[in-house]
């Protein structure tokens, strides 16, 4: 990874070094001189919670965290103070720093996710004045942390660098093709199985929501299905997760309605991205549960030959939706992904998607909307992981009433709801297409941020991955 992240099993020589205390009162007094310690008291008076020394060969920094109400909202403090710490080390320019959890804790994995996450740097198409980070390596220490445990956290936090990458990739650079390629080349050698159905195979599925989506467009869809199914793998069904691959969205005849509402559409593949992000994560960790990706990937453009509202397509499933908006094309795409499920006699699907607009209106960027028939056990389990990540999730209602909002005078249903509850109405077409557990994460407020927010950064956020990696190894080991 980019930021290399390691275990040694003893404090380096003359490194800089971050040391994490949860209040003065566990202040390692040992690892300082008197003059040092006096600087330190001063400083910890005037409530400073990021306190830098001088060592001239390295540097050392005291990192003060007060516990909060709940394990969940310490962690999270300790990946903001991982962030804090990261613009410390920018300005120092330090290019390699030891996290020392002076309780001998675990402190120093939620301040290393933090740090790292907060490094990230897209720089790729940069030709003049690029500037990488300076930090490249963050090594942690302390009894109360094993090498297995830096080394997944390592491999989670490169997954989300990598789905990053997918996201902030520019749509001429990402046609489906080149995102089934794209996926392909980050998973190879992780043990993942990639297939990827092109045209010919994806009309001869009648796959007709991907197919109409994709109309407008001289690029062909496709459709990937990815596959990790490691020999001790604890589960007889496997688990599937579906992304929404829409590589770039104008609306198409339903245009967008504002000049500059297009200009983030290549972050509409988020949904396939983070889905190939856990996907790594499971690998490289050795996770063992049998889990399958489904990605459909299409463009949404505008062109004589696109389809239209008012069009009646027919699904993957056979049945038949009017297209009222042409975009709401996300839930086209995945319908005919989780009718395709289906035949893999699933436990559970989990879908992906940056689906409404509504979603984002109604919990901001703090949030991710939930909504499903899973049980109420597994939505729980969801919802912890959602806590552990700091990616929480807001369950909305599937109320029967709402599938009124669906119902067409002409075909089987409608492609979009009223002005009222729209991220629900998105849900219930989903639920229509599904005979399974099933769980809709509706990404829309926080797969891509235009302003900076603390360790997720700006632009890409690689939300989800993290969730659902905890989510996964959960039932892997339950």
């Amino acid at each position: 990874m980019r930021t290399e992240l390691t275990y040694a099993a003893t404090l380096p020589a003359n490194t800089s070094t971050a040391v994490l205390v949860p209040g003065r009162e566990h202040l390692p007094e040992e690892l300082f001189s008197a003059d040092e310690l006096t600087y330190i008291h001063r400083q910890l008076e005037l409530k400073s919670t990021l306190v830098g020394i001088n060592k001239f060969t390295h540097q050392l920094y005291l990192v003060v965290t007060e516990p909060k109400r709940k394990g969940t909202e310490t962690q999270e403090a300790l990946r903001k103070a991982g962030n804090a710490l990261h613009q410390r080390l920018q300005a120092d320019k330090v290019d390699h720093v030891v996290l020392l959890d002076g309780a001998d804790g675990e402190a120093s994995l939620f301040v290393a996710e933090g740090l790292v996450l907060s490094n990230y740097s897209f720089q790729r198409y940069k030709t003049q004045k690029a500037t990488p980070p300076t930090l490249t390596t963050v090594t942690i220490t302390g009894v109360g942390v094993s090498q297995t445990q830096v080394t997944d956290l390592a491999n989670l936090l490169e997954a989300v660098y990598k789905t990053r990458d997918l996201i902030n990739t520019p749509p001429n650079m990402q046609t489906p093709t080149l995102l089934s390629e794209q996926i392909q080349e980050m998973l190879d050698g992780s043990g993942v199985t990639t297939e990827v159905l092109d045209l010919v195979q994806i009309q001869s599925l009648k796959m007709g929501g991907l197919l109409s989506v994709s109309q407008a467009s001289d690029e062909s869809p496709t459709f990937n299905i990815l596959e990790w199914k490691p020999e001790n793998a604890t589960n007889a069904q496997p688990v599937i997760l579906v992304g929404k691959g829409v590589v770039y969205d104008t609306g198409g005849l339903s245009l967008k309605p504002t000049p500059n509402s297009m200009d983030y559409m290549k972050s509409d593949m988020s949904g396939a991205a983070a889905v190939t992000g856990t996907l790594y994560a499971l690998a490289h960790n050795k996770v063992p549960l049998h889990v399958i990706g489904l990605i459909p990937a299409t463009d949404n453009l505008i062109s004589g030959k696109g389809f239209a509202p008012g069009d009646v397509i027919t699904m993957h499933s056979g049945h038949t939706v009017e297209v009222l908006n042409t975009d709401a094309e996300g839930r086209l795409i995945l319908a005919d992904a989780l009718h395709f499920a289906k035949r893999y006699n699933p436990a559970l699907v989990i879908d992906i998607a940056t689906l409404t607009g509504a979603a984002a209106r109604a919990v901001g960027r703090e949030g991710i909307v939930m909504m499903g028939t899973a049980d109420d056990l597994l939505k729980t389990d969801l919802k912890l992981a959602g806590e552990l990540a700091h990616e929480r999730l807001v369950e909305f209602p599937l109320w029967e009433e709402y599938q009124e909002h669906l119902k067409s005078d002409i075909a089987d249903l409608k492609n979009i709801g009223g002005a009222e509850a729209g991220a629900i109405s998105a849900g219930k077409f989903l639920e229509y297409f599904t005979n399974y557990p099933w769980v809709h994460l509706d990404i829309a407020g926080t797969a891509y941020l235009l302003s900076p927010d603390s360790y997720r950064g700006k632009h890409a956020t690689g939300s989800s991955v993290r969730l659902l990696y905890h989510f996964l190894t959960s039932q892997a080991t339950a």
